[in-house]
């Protein structure tokens, strides 16, 4: 198309050559933009080391999946629509904004490859785009402005909202819509004008509008809004992007290589330090995190990432019930301190080493994280929780900062392998329960079995969970699977030690059930325990395959070993609460409910918005048996009111600490014969067909 008007390379601007300006300003402004992100990039050249450059196909699929596809956005139906449209807007009219730099010192620029019908398509694409990012840039603002979620609210201790932060930015991406929109329509108005072919704009969008409104204006009037207009797009793209690292929105630029860098298996924790074998952490002088640069970079680099969203915190079950703990400000927290520690000033270089704990983080914030993992299932962007706060813990437990409700039975599992502190003899008592129909072998010397059924200490000395484990032998036994346990030689499979911080305690652990399974010869795990079986398939190495009891039972139900009688009370209505180490951590949802199905007669609800990968933690989780949290409500009460408002009478698990916290919280809210709660293997035994 014919050009009417002066182009910014041509112009003149202040008595001086345009060009001058179009040259200058990105110069200056990759100048200060490389400048900032080498500041960034220090605490994490100073951080500690972490394996994240291994699968590279699988993360180029994460990237695919995650940052690409903003799978999560959609969450939050109507914020993550907001994002997508200013995403994809983004990736569409990064490249006008790269052509339109170039075309400041190089007249009539065309990137390679957008000429001729492809360029006219893009042009369309773009010209919709900016439309589009321009109307989501003004509901965001409203949303965020004037109504104002819960989940963005700061509490005082927490310091500054960053709402302003939020509008200044939708301010600076709507100024680059506006401009982009006007620099094309004055161009188009002024070919109309001339009567020259004009450029095709998009109709209905911004700039098509634009050029309606300019149709009369005169032809000097237009030449100035067409430079002016390239000049103010210009500096604040360049502004934008210097301004992109200093605050929340440095996700911008980070979230790609964050989510590159994220965690591929779900279930396991960090080790105590990448590229140190268990049997070298004698040798190491600290364990844990205690200065900031004990995090990991990529630690670090999920604090630069945080969006301030909130996603996180508003599925927190410690935030939920009010617990002094919201994971949205550890990220935020984290990220504050490295700015302020590594200011864009400079400095002596050297890291900070004063201690985080007490500084910004305080204990109780720490200890009461369950890892339920619910916060890293919503974040859009990758960021992980569970290993900070594992670290943390090991400093503390290091610095003999232990909570005085867990030294006990941390001091009971060191001594006697369980965290009641009753004699290893004991361990195997519940099988006097059984009768001679169902015999339960003790793996020794004389007796060996295929399949070892490894019950842990919750199921093996609590007096209520030993049901549990009689339901499970009798249904290891109802579908003839040789099986036996390991008596007296078990010990507790560690799996909450490790989780708060006790990482020797649990090496020593690991060791000992590991010997003791390599001697009894299995070939395959079996547990009703979600704790055990994501330690045993994550935790530790080179042992049999693992599976869950539910695995188990909707296997044999599937091929007809395992068959079932119809539903003892067809009045009563179940729903099922997805433990967090069956579900999230270890994504087995449809076994345990395929189990549940499988009794005829059976009337099952969902807790619609709560289950599956959304599940509730019930808050009892291994050693927070023990650990007296500081909390508004208890998370087990929360989780039985979801269940009833779903219209469930039972609450069926497939855990036995769940079924501790929900029958416990079944008495505490009053419901006692309104609701109950049992475990799946109970459920099932109840109903299992004896031949």
């Amino acid at each position: 198309m014919e050009s009417v008007l002066t182009s910014p390379a041509a112009a003149s601007l202040f008595g001086l050559p345009a060009m001058i300006f179009a040259i200058i300003i990105p110069l200056l402004g990759i100048g200060v933009f490389v400048y900032i992100i080498v500041r960034r990039v220090t605490p994490l050249i100073q951080a500690a080391p972490d394996d994240r450059l291994n699968r590279v196909p699988e993360r180029l699929k994460m990237v695919l999946k995650i940052w690409l596809a903003q799978w999560r956005q959609p969450r939050y139906l109507l914020a993550g629509i907001i994002h997508i449209v200013i995403f994809f807007g983004f990736l569409v009219l990064g490249i006008r904004s790269i052509s339109l730099v170039i075309i400041g010192f190089a007249d009539h620029f065309v990137m390679p490859g957008f000429g001729g019908s492809f360029g006219r398509m893009y042009n369309v694409l773009k010209d919709y785009a900016a439309t589009l990012v321009l109307i989501a840039c003004i509901t965001a603002a409203v949303r965020r402005g004037l109504f104002k979620p819960a989940r963005y609210a700061v509490p005082p201790r927490y310091g500054h909202g960053h709402t302003s932060e939020a509008i200044f930015v939708l301010g600076l991406i709507s100024t680059l819509m506006l401009s982009e929109s006007l620099f094309e329509a004055s161009q188009a108005a002024a070919q109309v004008q001339q009567g020259v072919p004009a450029e095709f704009l998009a109709p209905l969008s911004l700039a098509w509008i634009f050029r309606q409104m300019l149709s009369g204006v005169a032809l000097a009037a237009l030449q100035g809004i067409h430079l002016s207009t390239y000049f103010i797009h210009d500096f604040t793209f360049f502004f934008f992007l210097c301004f992109l690292p200093l605050g929340k929105h440095f996700h911008v630029i980070t979230s790609l290589f964050n989510v590159f860098f994220m965690r591929l298996e779900k279930g396991r924790v960090k080790p105590v330090r990448y590229g140190v074998e268990d049997d070298q952490l004698d040798e190491l002088e600290s364990f844990g995190v205690k200065k900031f640069t004990d995090f990991t970079w990529k630690h670090i680099l999920d604090f630069y990432t945080c969006a301030d969203c909130g996603r996180c915190s508003d599925r927190c079950p410690a935030n939920t019930v009010g617990r002094p703990l919201s994971p949205r400000f550890v990220s935020i927290k984290g990220r504050d301190y490295a700015f302020r520690h590594y200011p864009l000033g400079g400095g002596n270089g050297r890291p900070p080493s004063e201690p985080l704990m007490g500084d910004i983080y305080s204990a109780d914030e720490i200890w009461s994280c369950t890892t339920c993992g619910a916060c890293e299932q919503e974040c859009p962007l990758g960021i992980e929780y569970i290993d900070k706060m594992v670290d943390l813990r090991r400093g503390m437990v290091e610095e003999g900062m232990v909570p005085q409700s867990l030294q006990k039975p941390l001091g009971a599992l060191e001594k006697r392998g369980n965290p009641w502190g009753i004699m290893e003899k004991k361990r195997a008592e519940w099988t006097k329960a059984l009768s001679e129909d169902y015999p339960v072998k003790i793996l020794d010397r004389k007796n060996s079995a295929a399949t070892l059924y490894f019950v842990d200490s919750i199921s093996s000395y609590d007096d209520r969970m030993q049901s549990l484990a009689c339901a499970t032998a009798k249904i290891l036994n109802g579908v003839g699977i040789d099986f036996g346990i390991l008596g007296k030689a078990e010990r507790d499979s560690g799996h909450e030690v490790r989780r708060f911080g006790e990482e020797m305690l649990f090496q020593d652990l690991r060791a000992h059930n590991t010997d003791a399974i390599a001697d009894a010869g299995v070939t395959r795990i079996v547990t009703a325990d979600p704790h055990a079986f994501n330690a045993l398939k994550n935790d530790y190495a080179e042992l049999p395959p693992v599976e869950h009891i539910s695995q188990t039972i909707a296997r044999h139900v599937k091929s007809g070993r395992l068959r079932l009688k119809p539903v003892e009370d067809r009045t009563k209505v179940y729903t099922y609460h997805d433990p967090c180490y069956l579900g999230r951590h270890n994504e087995l949802y449809d076994e345990p409910r395929a189990a549940i199905d499988a009794i005829p007669g059976l009337k099952r609800v969902e807790m619609t918005g709560n289950c599956r990968d959304r599940s509730f933690c019930c808050g009892g989780g291994g050693l927070m048996l023990f650990y007296e949290p500081e909390e508004e409500q208890r998370m087990g009460v929360l989780r039985v009111e979801m269940a009833r408002k779903a219209g469930a009478d039972v609450i069926v698990t497939a855990c036995p600490f769940c079924l501790v916290n929900i029958e416990d919280a079944i008495k505490v809210s009053g419901m006692e014969g309104q609701m109950e709660a049992i475990d799946l293997a109970e459920l099932v035994e109840r109903h299992m067909v004896v031949a």
